[in-house]
């Protein structure tokens, strides 16, 4: 009797997973696509779910017969998980006029806040007038027809600096980068991603280049959580930051927080070998390894294997790396 009721309950769990699957998997109709707001849909979640598993090992499980009730379970949560609407909102609370030599100008505070997930952090960065004024004029080069509908604030001749201007600024930028976000192929491209993050990794690597690793480190660990959000689809792309934290932490003498980076840069380069950064970083671990006391055999014998593949070729160390990003 119990095992039939066992039976039972795993038959009806697989038919609703695979209900749920079924439609996380049906093409989005024309009023979903007139909601761009969302970052990752439920196909698009499935889409990037995907594409993160042939570079990672730990791949999400599918449902089939020989699950246990237990496994299913966790595959509907990581499912329900999967088809959250995740997306990222922009507000303007705050500004400050900054005098600087014969030049003034205003600074616009920008909150960047995730929603849609049990993310409770949030990012703050800072931009000027001229700033906004450069990503317009970049993106109408790469993208003229997308960005045919979207207004800019002008710049006036006389009364930029008033309460009045200002605050109009402040909502009309606002409603401009949550404009530029709603547009996937703007979201994604480089240029906005760099708008919202280059400045602060400019800074962070010059404190590198300088011995502050302190500073550069607070800089790199505030910015790599937005630079994570907004690169979702391309994790590959934030190997260099986790690998400059893994430099700031090695110099510091915190090996253990050094090398929990470095995995979370070797877990992203697993099948990206050939990546720049995966021969310094697998150096990297190794010596830190042996100095924590864990498993590094299995690094070496990465190593090893990786030697005999390719030809000899000088590799900087991780740290020669480093300091090179963001060289003007």
């Amino acid at each position: 009797m119990d095992q039939d009721l066992h039976c039972t309950a795993e038959r009806e769990l697989l038919e609703a997973v695979s209900r749920i699957t079924t439609s996380s998997t049906t093409s989005p109709s024309d009023e979903e696509e007139n909601q761009p707001k969302a970052e990752i849909s439920c196909q698009e979640g499935k889409e990037n779910l995907e594409k993160d598993d042939a570079q990672d090992s730990s791949a999400t499980l599918s449902p089939n017969s020989s699950m246990t009730t237990k496994e299913l379970q966790e595959y509907w949560r990581n499912e329900k998980r999967q088809c959250k609407q995740i997306k990222l909102l922009f507000e303007i609370p705050s500004t400050r006029i900054v005098e600087h030599h014969l030049s003034k100008y205003v600074m616009y505070k920008i909150i960047i806040l995730q929603t849609g997930s049990f993310d409770s952090n949030k990012s703050v960065i800072e931009r000027r007038y001229s700033d906004f004024e450069k990503l317009h004029r970049n993106l109408l080069e790469e993208f003229s027809e997308e960005m045919e509908d979207v207004t800019f604030p002008k710049k006036s001749l006389t009364g930029n600096f008033t309460e009045e201007i200002i605050n109009e600024r402040k909502l009309a930028f606002k409603d401009y980068l949550r404009l530029l976000y709603s547009m996937k192929y703007i979201r994604r491209s480089k240029k906005f991603i760099d708008f919202l993050t280059r400045p602060e990794l400019q800074e962070a690597y010059g404190c590198l280049r300088g011995g502050q690793y302190t500073k550069a480190l607070e800089i790199l660990l505030e910015v790599i959580g937005l630079q994570e959000r907004l690169t979702r689809g391309n994790p590959v792309s934030v190997v260099p930051t986790l690998c400059a934290i893994v430099v700031c932490h090695k110099d510091l003498e915190n090996s253990a927080s050094a090398f929990e980076y470095g995995e979370k840069a070797l877990s992203r380069l697993r099948v990206h070998t050939s990546h720049r950064y995966y021969i310094p970083l697998l150096e990297t671990m190794i010596t830190l390894a042996y100095e924590l006391g864990k498993d590094f055999l299995s690094l070496q014998e990465k190593l090893e294997e990786w030697k005999k593949k390719k030809d000899p070729i000088r590799v900087f160390t991780l740290k020669e790396l480093a300091v090179r990003e963001y060289v003007q």
